[in-house]
């Protein structure tokens, strides 16, 4: 199989990697991109990430590190957009990923599309340039409408998803779970699928000092419960309140909620008046959105991270907390399951109940608040979840494809 260096191009045309963490259209995907993206350019590919200009003081190019690069082009006007909205000017948002193309006169092996509407352009651009077009879905739309929390998805995307599985030449699942869900709602061919977990930056997501850590962040001695993610319904904060009620007779006890914007406000006041019926506000901490480089410290000033959602595809929190020595408590989401070691590096709830996600809260509470040890052993247990090892199996997956796609017809 072929060594060379790659040239790819990346679709993220609704939600941009550089954008804030937390917000309704940003999170672990922008993550996945922006990392892997990196990854692979140190492994010597050049990457184009083309996404549409949210924001009107938008560079056109952003350098992301040694041949990587994103790139914001014009899709409908400069302000956010609803995914649905967005949908009618993707043609646009083609022909201008082609004029972009033209005149710096570039050429790509490949299109590496993420989420569906950025897979809806990679199918024009795939019969354009006569390139092979995997797609990564990131959240498939008739999954969340079978779980049935949170906004339904429209049938368009749910029958769109259907094309794009049936003519893509690849689809990258992060879990063997994503796979099946493939196969059940779409009829997708199993040969088609490629496995491929995400990872994690071990780099920034480190143990620091957890008495460092609350000193640095103005945090006290107590037993500090943390959450990270969007403040939406289908993450399961409303749970994770019940089950924090049950734990408010524990000493100094903290729920640190960290995500949400101007978009999530309903929800957020929705969870202030779940709390305040609970009797748990004066415990709770809505802290909105926090930089990514900021969040190892929340991480490990934390005595536990809970990930208590209905539905992620993966769950990189959880990665991310672990790296940084913290364990966690989920439910069976993504790929959880495999990852956290029970009794070790945390605990996976089968039943999602409150009273079961308290359960296992108080279990790690109650374990000794400095233990060095374990969170050197919680961190080794998510290392081989590198980004350069995950780069490396995505670009396997790449030159496969594009053997299969360039072998001569016999």
């Amino acid at each position: 199989m072929s060594t060379r260096h790659l040239r790819i191009a990346m679709l993220s045309v609704h939600s941009c990697p550089l954008g804030s963490l937390g917000t309704r259209d940003t999170g672990g995907m922008s993550v996945y991109i922006r990392e892997l993206a990196v990854e692979l350019g140190k492994l010597g590919h050049s990457v184009d990430i083309f996404t549409r200009v949210h924001d009107p003081n938008d560079g056109q190019i952003d350098e992301l590190g040694r041949n990587a690069r994103l790139i914001h082009l014009k899709a409908g006007g400069d302000e956010e957009m609803h995914k649905l909205v967005l949908y009618s000017y993707l043609p646009d948002f083609a022909c201008n990923v082609e004029n972009f193309r033209k005149v710096n006169g570039l050429g790509y092996d490949l299109i590496f599309s993420h989420y569906w509407l950025s897979a809806q352009v990679g199918q024009e651009l795939r019969m354009w340039w006569g390139v092979p077009h995997i797609i990564m879905f990131h959240t498939l739309g008739a999954v969340k409408n079978n779980i049935g929390i949170g906004e339904e998805e429209p049938e368009l995307r749910i029958e769109t998803e259907r094309e794009l599985i049936r003519d893509c030449h690849r689809v990258i699942a992060s879990t063997e779970r994503e796979k099946e869900a493939l196969l059940r709602y779409y009829g997708a061919s199993p040969q088609k699928i490629g496995v491929v977990p995400c990872g994690v930056n071990l780099e920034l997501f480190q143990p620091v000092d957890k008495r460092f850590a609350r000193q640095e962040l103005g945090l006290g001695d107590g037993k500090i419960v943390l959450f990270v993610g969007r403040v939406d319904p289908l993450k399961g904060i409303d749970r994770l309140l019940e089950a924090v009620a049950r734990l408010s007779h524990t000493r100094g006890l903290k729920l640190i909620i960290i995500g949400g914007d101007g978009q999530s406000e309903s929800e957020v006041e929705r969870l202030h008046q779940l709390a305040r019926a609970l009797g748990i506000q004066d415990f709770v901490t809505f802290l909105g959105l926090i930089k990514h480089e900021g969040m190892p410290y929340y991480y490990c000033a934390a005595d536990v991270c809970v990930v208590p959602s209905y539905y992620e595809s993966f769950g990189l929190v959880a990665l991310e907390s672990l790296a940084c020595g913290t364990p966690v408590v989920a439910t069976d989401v993504g790929d959880l399951k495999k990852i956290i070691r029970p009794g070790e590096t945390g605990y996976v709830v089968a039943n999602a109940s409150p009273a079961e996600l308290a359960s296992r809260i108080a279990s790690i509470l109650s374990r000794p608040a400095y233990d060095t040890s374990s969170v050197r052993s919680i961190r080794a247990s998510v290392a081989h979840f590198s980004w350069s090892n995950i780069a490396r199996a995505i670009a396997k997956e790449y030159r496969q494809v594009l053997a299969g796609y360039l072998a001569p017809v016999s």
